[in-house]
């Protein structure tokens, strides 16, 4: 994230996250995926480089310093499906992988 940017700070001050899949199809035929967690600030040189390196080779760009860098630590996670293949499921560490009973008949 760009250094001292408002989400940057928010996170720094507190770390819970949930992340969401972007929708790009008016019908959502893949699916909606949330991670529920929280954020972990990434100081170590050696990780920050691996980052850049990956980020360099995927997209030919690099972030310039400074710049925050955090890694997400997932507790639990769900999935709900709408298209032809309706499926409800969630993960926790403590439960596993569990599908649900989807809300339609």
């Amino acid at each position: 994230m760009m250094w001292q940017s408002k989400k940057a700070l928010d996170l720094l001050r507190d770390p819970r996250v949930t992340i969401a899949t972007v929708q790009t199809d008016r019908e959502p035929k893949y699916g909606d995926l949330k991670l529920y967690g929280s954020v972990v600030d990434v100081p170590e040189p050696a990780r920050r480089q691996a980052y850049s390196d990956a980020l360099h080779a995927a997209i030919a760009w690099r972030p310039g310093e400074p710049y925050h860098l955090f890694a997400v630590d997932v507790e639990s996670a769900g999935f709900i499906s709408f298209a032809g293949d309706r499926r409800l499921m969630r993960w926790s560490a403590e439960g596993g992988i569990e599908a649900l009973r989807f809300p339609d008949p």
